[in-house]
């Protein structure tokens, strides 16, 4: 792929990373400061963390604005085939030059002082927001919530967690409480925090943490599935939706936590059309996206399925079982090191009818070799292949099948470059 000028100083600005990883705002704090504070002068800011669930319920927020006519910025991460999906203006990604401009100037104002990748590349966004006018801002976390770059917002209009689970234990630890409480982090004074449906011990600690930081933990709404959709709860009354255009069990929860989110706050005017054509209309690239029409998947018999999930954690497991119920689907996966491809496979051996493990080129991600053994142990039949073009030839075309690539994000994204599917 054609290296782009962003990238260039994107490799430049790794090398600025601090020797030694410390979850602090110091750096965040001291580089803003540089730059004029952009983040007091942002739009009304929706700030969203959690685990699971995070990118799908930003596409229902973003969608549900958009179809209200309002205009809407969106800061995610990280991205899929470029680094420009991360910063959306006014509901467009940034423009190349715009974003080299933003970077350079980050760049120089740093003074070559020791700042991670996702804090001075945050600081870019925010300067780009501030220049922008729009009706919203959607901030989503990078890691964490309580110490991430993302969370020097005073007032934000509102905060959002979705489901919570392990995931970035190296940091976050193994405990779930304690994860709750980094997560719940984001939580500010006489600020709207929306939950969605957590274990006890998570939605106890989350709502310690509101209570300590005197915000308004809000829970009196719900949802009730139907045969054609689900029925949207609360105080204000109630209404019928269909289905979302994401696919997945999981996704009317989704869909239920970016409506009550929207409900919950007097700045934006969203009327119950809105909601309705929002969530049908909403789009996430790499979250169970079927690729069938795609080059890859016309290395497969007509009539076979090529689905893409960047899901790489056990929960994110658990959906796509659900989702596939007893199916038996081919496997394609390749994760990350720090991941639990132990417990993911696990989740997925219900429908799982043969894997091909691959070595995500370029990622600090597990040998081939290192997946297919846990594959083993765990009784599931599989294989290493050089790539995912050659385990999709391994797999054949003589007659249907059900593909799923999976595993993780970096891969996905090598997914959807490979076959022109770049996120727009």
């Amino acid at each position: 792929m054609t290296q782009r000028n962003s990238d260039r100083i994107l490799e430049r600005l790794l090398t600025l990373h601090p020797k030694i990883i410390d979850l602090s705002l110091d750096r965040m704090n001291i580089i803003l400061q540089r730059l004029g504070s952009p983040q007091n002068n942002l739009p009304p800011v929706i700030h969203v963390a959690g685990t699971n669930g995070k990118g799908s319920t930003i596409a229902y927020l973003r969608s549900i604005l958009e179809t209200a006519g309002l205009s809407v910025h969106v800061y995610t991460s990280p991205h899929l085939v470029r680094f420009a999906e991360r910063i959306r203006l006014n509901g467009k990604i940034i423009e190349e030059d715009y974003l080299r401009e933003a970077l350079e100037f980050c760049e120089k104002v740093n003074e070559g002082d020791p700042i991670t990748y996702f804090e001075i590349t945050t600081a870019a966004a925010f300067k780009a927001f501030s220049d922008n006018p729009a009706d919203v801002l959607i901030l989503e976390v990078g890691l964490g919530g309580r110490l991430d770059a993302t969370n020097v917002i005073a007032q934000p209009l509102s905060t959002v967690i979705t489901p919570i689970s392990h995931d970035h234990q190296q940091f976050l630890g193994n405990d779930l409480s304690g994860i709750a409480l980094e997560k719940a982090g984001i939580a500010k004074k006489d600020t709207p925090l929306l939950s969605a449906i957590q274990t006890n011990e998570v939605e106890k600690k989350i709502s310690d943490v509101v209570q300590q930081k005197g915000g308004n933990l809000i829970n009196n709404w719900h949802y009730d599935i139907t045969d054609h959709g689900f029925t949207y709860k609360d105080e204000q009354g109630s209404f019928k939706l269909t289905r979302p255009n994401l696919i997945g069990p999981h996704q009317i929860s989704n869909a239920a936590l970016a409506i009550a989110v929207l409900r919950h706050q007097d700045s934006l005017k969203i009327n119950d059309d809105d909601y309705a054509k929002g969530i049908v209309c909403a789009k996430w690239p790499a979250r169970m996206q079927n690729i069938s029409a795609s080059p890859y998947g016309e290395l497969l018999a007509k009539g076979s399925e090529l689905w893409l999930d960047g899901g790489h954690n056990p929960a994110a497991a658990e959906v796509i079982a659900k989702k596939f119920n007893n199916e038996k689907l081919f496997l394609i996966c390749g994760m990350m090191e720090n991941k639990d491809v132990q417990g993911y496979l696990e989740t997925l051996l219900p429908i799982t009818e043969y894997l091909f493990a691959i070595h995500v080129d370029g990622e600090a991600s597990y040998p081939a070799t290192e997946i297919v053994k846990h594959a083993w142990s765990l009784s599931i039949k599989a294989a290493g292949a050089n790539n995912v073009r050659d385990a999709l030839e391994k797999i054949g075309n003589d007659s249907p099948v059900k593909v799923l690539i999976c595993g993780s994000l970096y891969l996905a994204g090598q997914v959807l470059g490979d076959n022109d599917l770049i996120p727009d």
